[in-house]
Parts: structure tokens; sequence; C-alpha cells
């Protein structure tokens, strides 16, 4: 009690100083600016700290994408995922079958272009780098010896020569995306040509026009034409034919494709026939574009490195198949990939 009345005088006696001194102006003005400096020094103050909080560095813990903690701990996973399998890119053998339509016997070779072992290419006599000429050449050779040369899946005659001792071989020729014979006066017979990605095509220079041959990794004109645009097409003295051997009936080899242009089929016959058989067979297995190849005494296949059809003569060129198991030379690897990126083959002169 006796706190409480000493407190309660002690506050009446400050009330009672306290307004004496405000009741001077002068004393008021003071406490007010000395009321205002200290506000000033709190909101520097203030402002300073803020300051030093947003300049320190963020702690590493903070940056990281550390999962938040959680009362409930995430399971592990026990099961490994199972691995997307890689597509097998391996390739197949090429198919030599006998088969027999409409009473003729012959050899199919099937060349499947999307296979990526697959590399056609051809091959001259005595290892030439050009086919011949009126001006050059390297002569013949056995079809056992160029087969021998070239360890392929499949090694079958090509185009036509002639039967002088120049062994002058037919048309423009590329090869592994270079020319082995050129001339631009050529405007004779059917060439085949394989342009960049596989695309195939089939021209008859006198009533096409003439191919672009330096937009062809492989290229071989023969002749005559079988089969255009799903009909069977004959007119070999349009095209520059005239010799007997090639009008009138024989042994014959004929190449061509189907719709889906995926395939060539090389045919080798067993039997004599007229152009005319010769169209109708390529037709009733699946050609939309045919071509006949050099036949009679040059006719010859060999598989995996066995002759199945032995040639009556010497030969000056070749079609040669690599497969998955007679894989091609790298160096024609190497062109092959250098003519999918771009480089055509150099026109001479």
């Amino acid at each position: 009690m006796l706190r409480r009345t000493f407190l309660f005088l002690i506050g009446l006696a400050l009330a009672k100083v306290l307004t004496e001194f405000f009741s001077i102006a002068q004393n008021r003005s003071k406490v007010i600016n000395f009321v205002g400096q200290l506000w000033e020094k709190a909101i520097a103050l203030w402002e300073k700290s803020q300051q030093d909080v947003t300049q320190q560095p963020i702690p590493q813990a903070i940056a990281t994408s550390a999962p938040l903690p959680s009362s409930t701990p995430t399971p592990k996973l026990t099961s490994t995922p199972k691995p997307t399998p890689t597509p097998n890119l391996k390739g197949k053998p090429v198919k030599v079958t006998k088969k027999t339509v409409a009473g003729v016997s012959f050899y199919q070779t099937t060349i499947d272009l999307s296979d990526p072992e697959i590399f056609l290419t051809i091959g001259l006599a005595n290892n030439a780098t050009y086919a011949n000429t009126q001006t050059a050449t390297t002569g013949d050779e056995p079809f056992a010896k160029l087969v021998a040369r070239q360890n392929a899946a499949v090694v079958a005659n090509g185009t036509f020569f002639s039967k002088n001792d120049k062994k002058v071989v037919m048309g423009n020729m590329v090869a592994g995306g270079k020319f082995l014979k050129y001339s631009r006066w050529e405007n004779y017979g059917t060439t085949l040509g394989i342009k960049a990605g596989n695309q195939l095509e089939m021209i008859t220079a006198r009533s096409q026009g003439k191919p672009n041959w330096d937009q062809h990794w492989f290229s071989l004109t023969c002749g005559p034409r079988l089969i255009r645009d799903g009909k069977i097409w004959l007119s070999p003295l349009s095209e520059g034919f005239s010799e007997p051997n090639v009008l009138n009936k024989g042994y014959r080899t004929a190449i061509g494709f189907p719709a889906n242009r995926k395939q060539l089929f090389l045919i080798s016959f067993l039997a004599s026939l007229t152009l005319q058989q010769e169209a109708e067979i390529m037709k009733a297995i699946g050609c939309v574009e045919a071509m006949n190849l050099d036949g009679g005494a040059s006719e010859a296949l060999a598989h995996n490195g066995k002759i199945l059809l032995p040639a009556g003569r010497n030969l000056t060129n070749v079609i040669v198949v690599y497969d998955t198991n007679y894989p091609a030379p790298s160096a024609l690897k190497t062109s092959w990939r250098r003519f999918q990126d771009g480089e055509r083959p150099y026109i001479p002169g």
C-alpha cells in the first residue's frame, strides 16, 4: 500500500515537472528535433541491414535441386529399367535362286538395295582403271580370274563389247561414283542408273533423252529395253541395235526392278529366248522396268565364289555385288558415303 502511494506521488511530481518543461516553447522544439534525429537514424540502420541481407550469396545447399525433407522417406527403386533394343543393322546374304516361269528356267539374283551391306560396282578385265575405248584398251580376261579377284557374293556378265582387238565396251560407265568410260556423244541403248539414296532409274537415250550420268553412283548402258512403265516395250532398232546376235533368239541375261524400286532382279536365263519371251518373263516376275544385258557366249554367273554359269569367252566387264558375307572393300564404302554427302563423278574432258 505504501509502495503504491509512493509511486503515485512520484508520478504526480514527474508530470508536474514535464508540464512546466514543455510549457516553454524552446524546450518543446528541442525535444521534437531530438526525436526526429533518432527516427532518421533508426530508418538508416534498418535500410542498411536490408542491403546486407540481399548482397549475401545464396548458400550452395539452397542452390542445388536436392529434394525437400519429408517425414516419410521415399523408397528406392530396386528394379533396373530394360534398355531399348538396338536395331540389328547387319545385312543378309544376296539370294540366288533357280526358278522356272512359262517353262523357262533361270537363276534370279535378288539385290536388296535397302540392305546396308549391299554394294554394286563394275569389275574390269586385268584390273583396269578405265573401260576399253577405241584409243585405249586393256583387253579381256577369263571369267574365272575376274571372279577370283573380286571376292564378291555375286559376279555376272555386264554390257556388250566389240569383237575386234580393241574390245571396246558399250556406252558410258560409272562405278563407285567415278567414270570408267565417258563420251559426250553417247546416244545408244538403255541405261540403268543408281543415284543418291539408291534411287533407281532406267532411261532409253533416243526416246527419253540422255541420262545425267554425273548423278549416278552406278551406271551401266546396254539393251534393248524390255519393259517401260510396267509394259513390254521393244524397239531395238530405234535404240541403235541391229546386230543379229542381239535381235535373234539366244541365251540372255537381263536386269530390272519392281515397283517399290528397292530391289534389282538380275536374271541369268538357262534357255535360248527371243526378246519378246525375255520381256514377258521379266514382267511376270514383277519388273516395271527392265533391259537386256550381254548374253550368248558372254553369259556368266558366280555366287559365293562358285561359278554357276561359265562364260564361253573372255570378258571385259562384270557386274559385282557385295553383301554381309562378302563385304565391299573399304574404299568402295568410303566413296559411297562421299557420294551421299554430295560428291559426284568428275566428267572427263
